[in-house]
């Protein structure tokens, strides 16, 4: 963690008043040069006082350079102290972990993430509440979170692919209750998060509402991704992305495991409305397809395996929790085994920064 002086202004900060500042961090990994969207991150952060920490990988450009963020090419993650960093394979998405891990060492307390194609509305950078007093759905199985924010037939990434038109409760029907929620999702305007099926046969652009916020209990799942979402620092053990396993399942499958963890600290997943534009980056479609192939078959058999575990309450036992979750998914042959050297390297990474 870095050295913060108690004196400022002629005064003395006192030492609870220190340890409860927030300190934002904005994590992306990329390999473009500085387009539209990365320079208006970078311009947001320096106006906001975030500290922006871009995940560079063997395609990116020699030479990047960009006011307002730090930039950590392939030479300089090596150079980093983490046990991850010499264990992750490269020209993968799963970089992205050495990022979260700066972060928290240099003691963020809440970390936003997002993508390279992600343009920030002005809410992005608002304050974030972690405690919320929201309409929360009860453990009710799969949901498909997008009916509460459109009328239109549309549904997360992630989602089985039979239960998108599973009916969800009416609005009007669900509790308000005082929820705690260290992980929270918003949704992206004009190109949101959507699997390749989707992209093929329904319209975009599509546009959520802006007046909803919704949080999901123990029991009710829902995929979440990685291109706007923010994490408090109890939380942070959970960050961890998959690297063997393919590059459109990492963020959705990491979801999955965040989320029943979360159930056993009592902790619930909030979703909000949008606060990002996506212009989405040039993709193969059939190459997304390909990619998704493996979660259409196995997202509801990835959850039914975490839901038979017994996990323990406590962000002392986030740790065992994580691991015991991969094993299990390393044996049922979702992960490859050396997975599990990786979930260990970045949980000592972890501990090392004072965290679980």
């Amino acid at each position: 963690m870095p050295t913060v002086s108690l004196a400022t202004a002629g005064s003395v900060i006192g030492i609870q008043q220190l340890l409860s500042m927030e300190k934002f961090a904005l994590v992306v990994t990329s390999i473009a040069a500085p387009n539209a969207a990365l320079k208006a991150l970078a311009q947001g952060s320096e106006e906001n006082n975030f500290d922006f920490i871009l995940i560079g990988d063997e395609a990116s450009p020699s030479d990047f350079y960009l006011r307002g963020c730090r930039f950590y090419s392939l030479i300089d993650q090596q150079k980093l102290s983490f046990q991850l960093a010499n264990l992750l394979p490269t020209r993968h998405y799963a970089r992205k972990n050495l990022g979260y891990l700066i972060a928290l060492n240099e003691g963020a307390t809440t970390i936003v993430e997002t993508d390279d194609d992600n343009f920030p509305k002005a809410d992005f950078w608002t304050a974030r509440k972690r405690r919320q007093s929201v309409p929360t759905v009860p453990g009710t199985g799969w949901l498909n979170v997008y009916r509460y924010f459109t009328d239109a037939n549309i549904w997360p990434r992630g989602m089985p692919l039979d239960q998108i038109r599973t009916p969800v409760a009416e609005w009007s029907t669900l509790q308000q209750q005082d929820v705690d929620c260290p992980i929270q999702q918003g949704l992206s305007d004009e190109n949101p998060d959507v699997d390749a099926i989707y992209r093929f046969v329904q319209p975009l652009p599509q546009s959520f509402r802006t007046d909803r916020r919704l949080a999901l209990s123990a029991g009710s799942w829902s995929p979440f991704n990685s291109q706007n979402t923010a994490w408090w620092r109890d939380a942070f053990p959970l960050l961890y992305l998959p690297s063997y396993c393919s590059f459109r399942m990492t963020d959705i499958w990491r979801s999955f495991v965040a989320q029943r963890i979360a159930w056993a600290n009592n902790w619930s997943v909030l979703y909000h409305s949008p606060n990002v534009t996506q212009e989405r980056n040039e993709h193969d479609l059939l190459l997304d397809f390909r990619d998704e192939i493996s979660g259409y078959l196995n997202n509801a058999r990835f959850c039914a395996a975490l839901d038979e575990l017994e996990l323990k309450p406590g962000t002392e036992y986030l740790g065992e929790n994580l691991r015991q979750c991969y094993r299990r998914l390393v044996a049922l042959g979702l992960f490859e085994e050396r997975e599990l050297r990786l979930v260990d390297a970045w949980l000592e990474d972890v501990k090392t920064a004072g965290i679980g």
